[in-house]
């Protein structure tokens, strides 16, 4: 069965943890359909293990990983993908593969447009 794990960044903050809960909720909404976790790179105690292992639970065998990220820095190119391999190492069959960015999508620039017409 296939699993989608979103992972963010993480924060201290409660106010950015509720922003990408707010997010995850709206993706489950229009993908009530999938399963669907949501993980954090840093500070909170939904790691990427934890998410993996509740997608597992749930009897994903075949798991993306997908990151609320906009670009390919360090955890996307070296963390994540270190991390996806050691969690292989300790379970046999299972595959887990690593999604995109949202990168420089058009969709993220008519937000982002948006945002500087607010202020104009």
């Amino acid at each position: 069965m296939k699993g989608i794990l979103i992972i963010a960044h993480g924060s201290r903050e409660p106010e950015t943890l509720k922003t990408m809960e707010d997010v995850f909720a709206m993706v489950k909404e229009k993908l009530s359909h999938v399963l669907m976790e949501q993980a954090y790179m840093e500070f909170c105690d939904v790691n990427l293990e934890a998410g993996l292992d509740k997608l597992r639970e749930q009897g994903a065998d075949d798991i993306v990983v997908v990151p609320y990220f906009l670009f390919s820095g360090v955890h996307i190119r070296e963390d994540i993908p270190k991390e996806i391999q050691e969690y292989l190492a300790a379970h046999p069959g299972l595959k887990v593969t690593l999604g995109n960015t949202l990168g420089a999508d058009p969709r993220i620039a008519d937000v982002l447009c948006d945002r500087v017409r607010e202020v104009l």
